[in-house]
């Protein structure tokens, strides 16, 4: 028996249906036996990207996220809610809509169970190098994305903002920290951008 098979799931009540988001009330028998009640977040998953030029600048993108009530650092990024559209085209399309931006190499620099304890948003982080301006197609933001901004930074200084709170988005903090890394050992433990992505398996 393997060890997940020591956790079955009894019953399943969807509390709230949102546009994106999905909260679902299971019932789960442990290992031990015993019935525990859990409340969980449905997520369809999302992509960032590091985008470094020739400089070693990082872009950035700054906007307002609500539930924090603050404008934050971030990378480049997208929700996987497009039908079939496979996670590198995915990172492609979002980093011309919000940086105006294409890349000649795209790599998978690691990838993100966001809050396992209470979601199963999968978020993968591409590495994208050799920057060059493109057209974004008459895309239009809206809402938070209408007034954000998009910069690029030194890593080195990015990293310092991450180390002193500057930078606090979880996903900006594990793709600059995996960006530092990669680079000190000269990007050998990459991986391809169409990489099997295992912890999303049953994700739309």
């Amino acid at each position: 028996m393997g060890e997940l098979d020591d956790y079955e799931l009894l019953s399943s009540e969807v509390l709230f249906r949102g546009r994106v988001l999905t909260v679902r009330l299971d019932d789960v028998r442990m290992s031990d036996g015993t019935t525990a009640r859990r409340e969980l977040v449905e997520h369809p998953g999302a992509v960032a990207v590091v985008a470094l030029d020739e400089e070693n600048r990082v872009v950035l993108v700054n906007q307002y996220r609500h539930p924090v009530r603050a404008r934050l650092d971030e990378l480049p990024a997208g929700l996987l809610d497009v039908a079939g559209e496979p996670a590198l085209a995915a990172a492609q399309r979002e980093l011309v809509e919000e940086a105006g931006l294409a890349a000649r190499d795209w790599h998978v620099l690691l990838d993100l169970q966001t809050s396992p304890g209470m979601t199963n948003e999968a978020v993968r982080v591409f590495l994208a190098r050799g920057l060059s301006a493109a057209d974004t197609g008459g895309f239009r933001p809206e809402h938070e994305e209408a007034a954000m901004t998009v910069s690029r930074e030194p890593l080195a200084e990015a990293i310092h903002r991450v180390l002193s709170g500057g930078i606090t988005n979880a996903i900006a903090v594990a793709g600059l920290l995996a960006a530092v890394h990669g680079r000190a050992t000269e990007w050998r433990d990459l991986r391809p951008a169409d990489a099997p992505w295992p912890g999303r398996v049953g994700q739309r």
